[in-house]
């Protein structure tokens, strides 16, 4: 280019910076950019200004120059007073950029139009004009926006009438073409340019032909943009955004191509098939159609004869996708959206049927534009969203006070809603502000109701209480049942004439627990009344009415049956046979019992029951309205009988087990000795009397039943554990897990894999494919190319991913099979050492043909060695040869082998004692032909050489009669064999067999020659291994069969992403911890052999690569879009399979370039993308770079972000917020590109964060399945390459019309390896995800979805409310109330096995205790929500038990089990310390008899909770055999799992006790980096003090005092076993932080942490002192939740203090100064005592803040008579009054926990005591917590004395990784290798 400024260099040399990110290169000086800024985005207009101007620098200066001024006035146009963030320091860089260039350019100003202008002429015809059929459509939008700028500098520069013809003729093209210069996301509708493959496809064209489809419908008049599509049609009528319009339109373009192009002649294709879009139409509509007849409303989808169904059904299916894309967070709300879509597709009927546009009427006064719907609809339903999630505080306030996403989405269940005026755009459009207030205020009215606050159908209150609430039926049922057999078992004779009349009183019981529990569902609704319909509010009265009359009645009915006193056949005659006058009682009974037999009739026919509660007739409606009050979800989840016997018949059986269990081993034994307690006269009863007259063995019967009451309803956990592992055993047999498991399995098995692998993976036409495949497998194996070419493919996945060297990588792959092979080959590693070995056997053989072939093929893999080895080298010599007499000569050889074999006479005809010669001649032959040479003479004569010697060995040394089978051979006129041998094998055709036969296979011939070693261990790695052995294992299972491509289901992956690591950087890797280890050196040491492979891979040390191979070995992102990316590979892979041969090459090729866009897309959902960008932390920077690197890396990923910025409104600054979709650009090309920006409402995150993050990106996804991805979660070629087969699922109906809704996955744990705790982790999370959600999902089918990597039905979820849930803290698990929704709203989750994927887990102590903390927080907050409340109350009874069991009664029982600790040990410290155990077990009776024992043991063991591991032991086995889980069990018990497993159990209890009674609960982020390194013990005391060194040091206190009060009960092996079980736990829960913390008994850091303990102790806190740093902040953050939770909340936390009190009650009076004495007296004295100790403390400190000044002498002289007076006193006692050393010890035992107990009352009550007396509190905290923290350090700093400690608990924290090589007692030291 020509000008004057400078010379011609080509245009656009330099890579544009950061498109669309609002970031700018700034050059430094003008020569370098060396750094990068931001523009502030309250100026964003300017970045591309300013991304120009460097874009241009080198081609233009003064243009270049000219857009910085032009940027300059901008900017101070668009914020003259410089108020923005950053804007001053943006106008001064500019300011003196511009300056700076002044004088430069100060020659070239009076040439500023002309040269301008010549410039903008000549960029747009060399860049646009003539590239617009070659260049791609990114390249032109590219072009198009440098065009854009540059004229607008121009007219900045140049006035309007001197701007010439040409230019303004240019810039009016690009004006009206401006759609076709845009980014794309997959398809380019309207962009110029190249077109991708993918817009070739017809059906693609079809679609989008089909949407264009605008004609007859009514067109806007004065509407300014052009209307090409339906979507543009709609848009013009209710203003729907720019970005949104295209986001759906490519995403209904894609959906109908894929549905449409499943099963069609693709040749022949012409048109869309009007089905096709019945059926997109029938599922994006089932709900809104669902709930318009739930409401009894007429669907407003209706049909004008004059327009054509199939254009009006996708103008109603744009509508919907509209209003879906641009609702922001009200997509968490579906019926919100079906109210909206309902009137707004009346509004489009009525435009239909008027034939006219709103915009046409002249009563208009204001237009659509395209933010009109964001502002007028979204808007105000979002705020009302944002004010109501405003008040929870943070989640801290309760859920009553505040509507939540489901309470205003359940405003739209009601008819209520229908009383908003919707205004009709035939009412005229409105202004934003009349808009905004009216529905906003209308709604609010509907929720708020006078100054109370209203919920919606349900309230969530904290109490425990919601468990009886929601899973009543079945605390009934077990209730009952003990009442039953406690009956039974009390009565000597079974028969008697009272036993079955007592019986029968369980009715009273069940009356009265039933009105119980109405009463409980009435209170706890009470907020909720105000939401209520009429028939609600009735059905609710009646209920308590009827219920309170049941337990009335049926009392007194069965008081007056007791007057008959007939025997036990007459009264059972009466009650079966008699009904002529049966008793009033019975009749009573039948009544009460009616519903329940109604319901058990229908509980027999499912499928009538679904069809009764879907149907919304009225009749129908009230016979179901007595069962459950109607509510819209919850109906129809009953599913097909077979399904339902199978889970009924797992119940019935457990049931049984555990009620027989119960009754013999748990009551029977206890009703004998409460017999004789009740008989045994007290006489020595130690305490003082309280309440006078009352017997004391009420408290000793108590305390015997109350562990064994709670055990009861606790253990069914444990027999639902043991069954549940039982049964998902035996499904995973019957499943074929485990048949392939390890190498020599897989040995045996791979000849029959091609067959298998062609069966699941290859699509066939034919009907009888199973049968082809059975026969397949029955016959010879034979060569399957397509089985090759993926399982090559496989291996180098591996190689790539560093898991094999290339040595392996040779052993496992197949061979490229030609058309000329007629054996089967194999990989390497099968056939290794088969041809020597043969070799050696044939030396010596003596025998017969016969014996010698079935020598040969008794090993199959030797005699296909043995065939390959032959045929290849056939081929390969045949193409050596160029001479016909050479040729003649080796078919001559070849012949007789035939012949010989044929007569079975080869043994006679060749001698075997040759053949190891002529192996070591065929050695060499080949190393000459693989050997590089530069001269091909001597190759040629090299090969000549080797190949004459072959011969003569062949002929002297092999053939007997070689002169006879050669006789002919040689051409007349040759002289003697010596002459002959030296012109044989002359011509030789040396490149022409390179090309032909390829190196490859001469390198494979040779490894089979040559390699004498077994290939056993190939591959060492085993990762490696296991992959292998899963897949070969997977392709057996029962998995559907892969459709063609082009009919597979389309999906989409989506992973959420916040802050976590991308990429590790070099400096990160290398970064030295205070040991002086980095990141680097670790993963060296754990990974030796990858790091080894890793090296082979790279000759040369590259940094990148190094961070990403550190990366893909951490749970980064880089390692899950890797992962993720394979899928796009494994579509690669089977299009090239699909299209091989295939007639029509140029369509095929196209569709193979095509199907894996249009098949699949990958969204990361990365919030703070905006914001990483605009930090100015360089880690933020780091991620940022790193996330667009991944962008470049691989070009199908995309990135979904929330965009901030500040824009002025009315001269002040506001943000506004976008949501923004960007992908990387072409190669080389280091910057983002924007595809779509969408406006919100108002920032996202109004609830949960990470719901919140995928529920913005899921707009963007594609396709009919969704999966959703963990950050921390990796994938392999392998397994993506079944994901066609796991897709086919969707189609598969499983009970009944059922068809899956969601698919769940198993999940393989990668981090396993790195220690002790993580393989603990590592195995309790595999078990879960195996054998547990196998079971859940059949037979129980309770599965839901529990995180990552299940796939959704995409239509499905995003029409019923997205893919999570977001409330604030009560989705606080938001994952599983997506299975909850999803089974609620008729879907069916399923479970399988044959594919997985990599999850990373947490592997230190800290990270696993948060992780269980979240979860169990998690299941407290499931306790209280509605969902559960709806599943618990519609499941049927033993669907109810799977669910219970497996989702929060798993955690309350875990709760349950400490809880019977507790009750156990505070009952049997009452026996001790009253005396009653004494007396009671001093009695003949209870000492002659060991059924108190029995049942007592039974509890302990139940306390240990063993068995819960068994289903780790159970998939172990199943998966990797019986030896070995054998063998992981005992290593994992001399590892100490049971200890680590037992302090989690008290981890689940304690949050989820706290969740329930206060709330607090809170995302916990884990972390995911690497943790083997040291915990400080400040850090293990911050998070363990509450949850359990409380707990275990009480615990420990009543076993002190049990073991010296409880002298008569040491003798027994009760005592024994029962104690060793309860200080295990005590030992657990006090130890088990320190235990499994690296070099936690290392004498140099325990000194160094009791340094940092006391000065954490020590510093005070204060606002903005964190927890970490100070013991005051800490303990405040600690009583968070006290100061949020209810009265009750309170109330109960001070009644649980009290027990601490009865420990000082007990012991005074077994103090040897109280002599025996009971009277109440001694108890007052001892608070009297605590009372004076306070006091004296109180003025000793008062006196230090009164006295410290003149008064110094005076209060010196006080503290000295205090210690005087505490010196006197206890010598006084000591002398006078019988007080011992053993009283003082005892006195201290006493009053701690009193001390304890004050101070949690005190806590209670802080707002009444804050002002009075909160600093002595805290002082006294502070006390305990230092003598806490220095009885817990004590015996740390004893065992780190002793060095071999240390050395001992390293070698149990990293057994495993010492089995891999790992040093980690050097790593731990910090000592490296030189």
């Amino acid at each position: 280019m020509a000008s004057s400024s400078g010379t011609s260099r080509p245009l656009l040399q330099r890579k544009m910076s950061r498109a669309q990110a609002i970031m700018l290169d700034l050059p430094n000086n003008g020569k370098a950019t060396v750094d990068t800024e931001i523009v502030p985005s309250s100026l964003a207009p300017i970045a591309p200004i300013l991304r120009v101007a460097n874009e241009i620098e080198k081609d233009n200066p003064r243009v270049a120059h000219l857009c910085r001024v032009y940027a300059f006035k901008k900017a101070n146009e668009m914020d003259p007073a410089s108020s923005g963030r950053g804007v001053r320091q943006l106008k001064t860089y500019l300011a003196n950029k511009i300056e700076d260039e002044k004088d430069e350019m100060l020659q070239l100003r009076r040439t500023d139009q002309i040269e301008i202008q010549s410039f903008y002429q000549e960029f747009y015809e060399k860049y646009i004009k003539r590239n617009q059929d070659t260049k791609k459509p990114e390249e032109m939008a590219k072009f198009y926006q440098i065009a854009i700028v540059l004229y607008d500098v121009l007219k900045n520069v140049v006035p309007s009438p001197a701007v010439d013809y040409k230019t303004n003729r240019y810039a009016e093209e690009l004006k009206s073409k401006k759609e076709q210069y845009e980014h794309y996301n997959v398809l380019p509708l309207y962009s110029v340019g190249m077109k991708p493959a993918i817009m070739k496809l017809p059906e693609i064209n079809a679609a989008f032909q089909t949407i264009r489809n605008v004609q007859n419908l009514p067109m806007p008049r004065a509407y300014v943009t052009l209307i090409n599509d339906i979507f543009d049609w709609l848009s013009s009528l209710f203003g729907f955004q720019k970005g949104n319009v295209a986001n759906q339109r490519e995403h209904l373009i894609l959906l109908l191509t894929n549905l449409d192009m499943r099963a069609k002649d693709h040749q022949s294709y012409c048109e869309l098939d009007g089905i096709t879009v019945k059926q997109l139409m029938d599922e994006i509509f089932k709900n809104y159609i669902s709930w318009c007849n739930y409401l009894h409303k007429k669907p407003h989808i209706r049909f004008d004869q004059d327009y054509a169904e199939q254009q009006i059904q996708l103008v109603y299916i744009a509508l919907y996708l509209l209003i879906w894309g641009e609702a922001s967070n009200i997509r968490f709300m579906p019926e919100c959206i079906c109210y909206i879509f309902h009137n707004m597709a009346k509004d489009v009927y009525e435009t239909l049927s008027r034939k006219e546009h709103p915009v046409n009427n002249p009563n208009q006064t204001v237009a659509t534009n395209e933010e009109y719907f964001l502002r007028t609809i979204i808007t105000p339903l979002y705020q009302v969203l944002f004010q109501e999630a405003s008040k929870n505080k943070e989640g801290r306030a309760s859920h009553s006070v505040w509507s939540n996403y489901d309470d205003i989405n359940e405003f739209f269940w009601t008819e209520k809603c229908f009383r908003i005026h919707w205004h009709s755009v035939f009412e005229g459009y409105l202004s934003a502000d009349l808009a905004e207030g009216q529905l906003r205020k209308e709604i609010l009215e509907q929720i708020i109701a006078g100054k109370f606050h209203q919920k919606i159908n349900f309230v969530e209150v904290r109490t425990f209480w919601q468990l009886f609430r929601s899973f009543h039926r079945m605390w009934i049922f077990f209730i009952m049942a003990f009442q039953a057999m406690l009956i039974v078992a009390w009565t000597p004779a079974i028969f008697d004439k009272d036993v079955l009349r007592r019986v029968l009183s369980i009715f009273i019981t069940s009356a009265i627990l039933n009105f119980l529990q109405v009463t409980v569902d009435t209170v706890l609704s009470f907020k909720a009344w105000r939401s209520f319909e009429l028939s609600q509010t009735v059905w609710y009265l009646l209920k308590l009415v009827i219920a309170a009359l049941w337990a009335v009645v049926l009392p007194v009915g069965y008081s007056s049956s007791m007057q008959y006193t007939a025997g036990f056949m007459e009264f059972f005659n009466r009650w079966i046979g008699h009904f002529q006058n049966p008793s009033l009682y019975n009749i009573l009974v039948l009544l009460y019992l009616v519903p329940d037999a109604l319901a058990a009739a229908l509980f027999f026919f499912p499928s009538l029951w679904d069809k009764m509660e879907l149907l919304n007739w009225r009749i129908i409606n009230l016979v179901m309205w007595w069962a459950q009050p109607k509510v819209y979800v919850g109906r129809g989840m009953h599913g097909d009988i077979f399904s339902l016997l199978k889970y009924t018949t797992f119940w019935i059986i457990l049931l049984i087990v555990k009620l027989a269990f119960s009754y013999y081993v748990e009551i029977l034994p206890l009703v004998e000795p409460t017999k004789v307690i009740m008989g045994i006269h007290i006489e020595n009863y130690l305490l003082p009397e309280l309440v006078p007259g009352v017997t004391y063995k009420i408290g000793v019967i108590v305390a015997i039943w109350g562990p064994t009451v709670l055990v009861y309803f606790m253990d069914a956990q444990i027999w639902y554990a043991i069954f549940s592992a039982l049964l998902g055993g035996i499904l995973g047999v019957f499943r074929h897990l485990g048949e392939i498991r390890t190498l020599s399995m897989l040995r045996i098995r791979f000849q029959s894999m091609p067959s298998a692998f062609s069966y699941c993976f290859v699509p066939s036409s034919s009907q009888d494919t199973k049968l082809k495949h059975m026969q397949d497998r029955s016959s010879k194996p034979k060569n399957n190319p397509n089985f090759s070419q993926m399982w090559n493919e496989f291996i180098h996945s591996m190689r790539m991913e560093d898991l094999i060297s290339n040595r392996e990588k040779d052993f496992l792959l197949l061979p490229h099979f030609s058309g000329d092979d007629s054996a089967a080959q194999w990989p390497l590693f099968l056939l290794a050492s088969k041809i020597p070995a043969a070799l050696n056997m044939a030396k010596d053989f003596k025998g017969k043909h016969s014996e010698l072939v079935k020598m040969i093929k008794s090993d199959g893999y030797m005699h296909s060695a043995i065939t390959e080895c032959y045929e290849t080298l056939n081929h390969l010599i045949d193409g050596l040869l160029e001479d016909e007499a050479d040729k003649k000569s080796v078919k001559k050889i070849n012949d007789h082998i035939a012949m010989s074999i044929r007569e079975k006479k080869f043994p006679e005809k060749f001698k075997m004692s040759g053949l190891p010669l002529l192996g070591i001649k065929l050695d060499k032959f080949l190393y000459i032909l693989m050997t590089d040479c530069e001269d091909d003479e001597v190759c040629k004569a090299q090969i000549t050489k080797a190949l004459q010697s072959i011969m003569d060995t062949i002929q002297h040394d092999v053939m007997v009669d070689s002169q006879r089978v050669l006789e002919g051979v040689q051409e007349p006129g040759h002289g003697a064999q010596h002459q002959k041998e030296k012109q044989s094998f002359e011509k030789i055709n040396f490149h022409n067999t390179e090309v032909k036969f390829g190196r490859e296979k001469v390198k494979r011939l040779h490894f089979l020659l040559t390699v004498k070693e077994s290939a056993e261990n190939v591959p060492q790695n085993l990762e490696a291994r296991r992959r292998i052995t899963f897949f070969a294992n997977s392709i057996f299972m029962s998995m559907p069969r892969a459709p063609k491509v082009s009919d597979m289901h389309s999906f989409s992956v989506l992973i959420p992403y916040y802050k976590e690591e991308v990429i590790f950087s070099d400096e990160e890797l290398n970064k030295e911890n205070e040991d002086g280890i980095s990141i680097m050196f670790y993963l060296r040491k754990i990974y030796p052999d990858e790091w080894t492979n890793f090296q082979e891979r790279l000759s040369k040390k590259d940094k990148e690569e190094i961070c990403k191979w550190a990366s893909y070995r951490g749970q980064t992102l880089a390692r899950s879009v890797r992962g993720m990316m394979y899928y796009r590979n494994a579509l690669e892979l089977q299009c090239s399979v699909e299209f091989n041969d295939n007639a029509v090459f140029s369509e095929d090729y196209t569709r193979m370039q095509a199907l894996p866009d249009l098949k699949f897309s990958f969204v990361v959902s990365c919030q703070i993308y905006g914001a990483l960008k605009s930090s100015d932390d360089p880690r933020d920077q780091s991620h940022q770079k790193d996330i667009r690197k991944l962008m470049l890396m691989y070009p199908s990923l995309r990135v979904a972000y929330i965009d901030e910025r500040e824009e002025t409104v009315n001269g002040k600054p506001s943000k506004v917020y976008y949501s923004v979709l960007i992908k990387g650009g072409e190669k080389f090309d280091d910057y983002e590109r924007e595809i779509y920006r969408i406006k919100l409402p108002g920032p996202i995150k109004i609830g949960e964060g990470k719901p919140e993050n995928q529920n913005h990106a899921i707009i963007f996804t594609r396709g009919e399945a969704l999966q959703t991805i963990d950050m921390n979660q990796d994938n392999y070629f392998e397994e993506a390459f079944k994901m066609r087969n796991i897709l086919e699922e969707f189609k598969h109906s499983y009970h009944g019309h059922q068809k899956p809704t969601i698919l769940g996955l198993r999940e393989h744990i990668f981090t396993g390896s790195v220690s002790s705790l993580a393989w603990f982790m590592s195995n309790q999370e595999t078990s879960f995800v195996t054998i547990g959600q196998r079971c859940l999902a059949s037979p129980l089918r309770v599965r839901f979805h529990y995180g990552h990597p299940d796939i959704f039905d995409r239509i499905f979820h995003i029409t019923r409310g997205g893919i999570s849930k977001a409330s604030k803290t009560i989705n606080l698990s938001e994952d599983i109330f997506a299975g909850f929704n999803s089974t609620l709203r008729g879907g069916y989750v399923t479970h399988h096995d044959y594919i997985q994927v990599g999850k990373g887990r947490d592997v230190g102590m800290n990270q696993i205790s948060f992780f269980e903390a979240k979860v169990a927080n998690g299941n407290g907050e499931q306790t209280l929500s509605r969902d559960v409340y709806r599943l618990g109350h519609q499941f049927d009874f033993y669907r109810m038990l799977s669910f219970y069991f497996t989702t929060v009664g798993f955690y309350f029982n875990s709760m349950v089990t400490v809880l019977t600790v507790y009750v156990f040990l505070y009952g049997r410290f009452y026996m001790v310390m009253s005396g009653l155990e004494r007396d009671i077990l001093n009695s003949p009776s209870i000492h002659q008899s060991k059924a108190l024992e029995t049942a007592l043991v039974s509890q302990s063991v139940f306390q240990m909770g063993m068995l819960l591991m068994l289903p780790m032991v159970m998939e172990t086995c199943l998966e990797k055999g019986f030896r070995k889980a054998l063998g992981d069990f005992i290593i994992m018990q001399l590892q100490l799992a049971s200890v680590f497993f037992t302090f989690q159990l008290g981890t689940k209890a304690h949050y989820f006790g706290r969740t329930v009674l206060h709330g607090g609960s809170k995302y916990r982020a884990t972390g995911r980096g690497f943790v083997v390194f040291h915990a400080k013990f400040s850090e293990n005391y911050r998070q363990y003090s509450r949850s359990h060194f409380v707990k275990g040091l009480e615990l420990a206190i009543l076993l002190v005092l049990y073991e010296v009060y409880g002298g008569s009960y040491h003798s027994s092996n009760l005592y024994l076993f029962i104690t060793f079980s309860l200080w295990f736990l005590v030992g657990s829960w006090l130890l088990a932080p320190f235990i499994f913390n690296p070099s936690g008994f290392d004498w140099q850091k325990t000194v160094d942490d009791w340094t940092d303990w006391k000065r954490w102790m020590g510093i005070h806190g204060g606002i903005g002192i964190q927890p970490d740093k100070s013991w005051e902040s800490w303990w405040e953050e600690e009583q968070d939740h006290l100061k949020y939770t209810t009265t009750l909340g309170m109330v109960l936390e001070v009644v649980l203090a009290l027990r601490f009190f009865v420990y000082q009650f007990g012991i005074v009076y077994h103090l040897d100064i109280a002599h025996h004495s009971k009277s109440i007296l001694v108890y007052g004295l001892s608070w009297a005592i605590i009372v004076v100790a306070v006091v004296v403390l109180k003025m000793v400190s008062v006196g230090r803040q009164l006295f410290v000044g003149d008064l110094h002498l005076l209060f010196r002289m006080l503290k000295a008579f205090l210690s005087i007076a505490l010196l006197a006193i206890p010598i006084v006692l000591f002398k006078v009054y019988g007080l011992n050393v053993s009283d003082i010890f005892a006195a201290i035992l006493a009053l701690t926990p009193t001390g304890w107990g004050l101070l949690l009352i005190g806590q209670a009550f802080r707002p009444f005591l804050e002002k009075l007396c909160w600093d002595s509190i805290k002082e006294v905290a502070r006390a305990y917590d230092y003598m806490m923290g220095l009885l817990l350090f004590t015996p740390i700093a004893i065992l780190s004395w002793f060095p071999f400690v240390s050395e001992l608990q390293t070698r149990l924290l990293f057994n495993q990784a010492f089995s891999r090589g790992l040093q980690i007692s050097m790593i731990l030291s910090g000592k490296k290798d030189k």
